[in-house]
């Protein structure tokens, strides 16, 4: 198949231009979460013009809103999923080879204008990159993914096994309406990748679990001149902000995952991270607040499950409460909302991660490591639920989530390459 691969790979180097143009289309149609549609419209006709029919239909949670991977993401909340579609396309196999899915989100995050150099709504080249509002998160990789099949195409390379096209929404919120509502469909394909930008030839192979977290203090209003009469919501509040701190210490202390550090050397020491985001209480200066609210994100690489977590947080408020008697007469309200991922860790020996590290190797001209463990991505629906094997491929970016998102130029060509070359391998060719 070497010959194949190298047709297909010469056919993506010549045509780099058209690559580059696809993902300047998908960058110029905004599509912040909860607002797909017009882009998604856009991924169906690129596929309609390859000869592929896609399937374009909108998640129905009541069909999987058991599954243990669910749960209500915000953009649900805010919008339901109507006018927000997934897209996925069959290309059908020559042969009995086994099928391969490349996925990809179609959904950014939203863009503060006005700590941008550039517009992120116009893709603009310089200096090898392409900046834009999801050039690397993950516009640039989902591109690749549709090109690999017009090269295919282009090229007159018949796969024996199927090759999944798959365009989700709702990842950056979750992913729940997105990835595992297709899988629920029936897209189970032997094997997948995603081409989250991780940095060739650096492979990924896990991701982290995610929960968020919300921590309510009573208290008892009062005038701030007659304080004494009340008892200080953000007072007692803050003690349990402390104690979560103290809680955060301990976990960087002890927790440990190297691929999390091989992602990012800056994560030693802190693979695990427990964050108050927001922290709000009381209404008028001169009034002793009644209320107060912390909520968190708490996020932690493969070896502890959501519940052990889960548990760890919630005796670390019950310590402060065993001291105070106030929160032990008025106990604080614990509330596990929005996201709820489990982290995974996929199979290093797996076929579908050999053939894409060994690719990558090859097409980089250097060796990469195993990646991941940092945040939560989709990957871990396919890892966790379905036996799936799902290692993440992608391009070298920079400020993904950020002013000045960009890709690497190269890296996108590099990651069509070895995504084709990795389809090729795995799949299976027709007739030889």
């Amino acid at each position: 198949m070497a010959g194949a691969t190298a047709t297909v790979q010469g056919y993506i180097e010549e045509h780099r231009e058209d690559l580059f143009d696809l993902v300047a289309r998908l960058v110029e149609t905004p599509s912040v979460s909860g607002e797909e549609g017009p882009a998604q419209e856009l991924v169906v006709e690129e596929l309609e013009s390859l000869g592929l029919e896609p399937d374009v239909w909108e998640p129905n949670v009541e069909r999987f809103r058991d599954h243990p991977g669910y749960f209500d993401t915000k953009t649900y909340d805010d919008v339901g999923y109507e006018g927000r579609p997934n897209v996925v396309a069959r290309a059908e196999g020559a042969g009995d080879g086994p099928s391969l899915g490349l996925s990809g989100h179609i959904d950014v995050v939203p863009v503060d204008a006005d700590g941008w150099s550039y517009d992120p709504w116009a893709a603009t080249r310089e200096d090898g990159r392409l900046y834009g509002r999801g050039t690397c998160d993950m516009k640039g990789g989902l591109a690749a993914n549709l090109f690999v099949y017009r090269a295919l195409r282009e090229s007159g390379v018949e796969l024996s096994g199927d090759l999944l096209l798959q365009s989700t929404i709702d990842e950056e919120a979750g992913g729940t309406g997105g990835v595992l509502a297709a899988l629920e469909r029936g897209y189970q394909p032997d094997a997948a990748a995603i081409p989250e930008p991780f940095g060739l030839p650096d492979v990924g192979i896990a991701s982290s679990g995610v929960m968020y977290v919300r921590v309510t203090v009573e208290g008892e209003a009062a005038h701030a001149a007659y304080g004494y009469e009340g008892e200080n919501a953000v007072d007692r509040l803050a003690r349990v902000v402390t104690a979560l701190e103290e809680l955060d210490r301990e976990r960087k202390a002890r927790v440990d995952y190297q691929p999390a550090v091989n992602q990012d050397p800056a994560a030693e020491g802190a693979v695990t991270n427990l964050n108050a985001g927001i922290v709000a209480g009381g209404d008028w200066p001169s009034t002793v607040p009644a209320e107060a609210t912390v909520e968190c994100r708490v996020g932690w690489p493969p070896g502890e499950t959501r519940a052990e977590v889960r548990g760890q947080v919630e005796a670390a408020v019950e310590r402060v409460v065993a001291e105070d008697d106030w929160l032990a007469a008025n106990p604080p309200e614990v509330e596990w909302f929005g996201w709820n991922a489990e982290p995974h860790e996929c199979d290093r020996d797996a076929g579908v991660v050999t053939l894409a590290r060994e690719h990558a190797t090859t097409v980089c001209g250097a060796e990469g490591q195993f990646v991941g463990g940092l945040a939560g991505l989709d990957e871990r629906f396919y890892v966790n639920y379905y036996d799936i094997p799902c290692p993440t491929v992608g391009p070298v970016g920079h400020n993904l989530h950020g002013a000045d998102e960009s890709v690497e130029l190269d890296s996108l060509v590099d990651t069509a390459k070895v995504l084709a070359a990795t389809a090729i391998d795995f799949c299976g060719v027709a007739d030889g």
